[in-house]
């Protein structure tokens, strides 16, 4: 499977896939974006729909806190 389709997978496994490559290959999530050929901010939103956000000091997606 190419990585640009990511964007259309479940979420839940797409945000498996983010955390592995910023964990393995990338430094951040601009870094990673670019990498995916995806906007920033639409992969964020994607993986906001499942209630993780960026936490850049962490360079993951975690669950979002209330």
């Amino acid at each position: 499977m190419e990585i640009s389709r990511c964007m259309n997978l479940d979420p839940n496994i797409l945000l498996g896939i983010v955390n592995d490559r910023l964990r393995h290959e990338c430094h951040n999530l601009h870094g990673l974006a670019a990498m995916l050929d995806v906007e920033q901010q639409q992969l964020e939103n994607r993986l906001a729909e499942i209630g993780f956000h960026y936490q850049e000091e962490l360079n993951q997606f975690r669950p979002t806190t209330k």
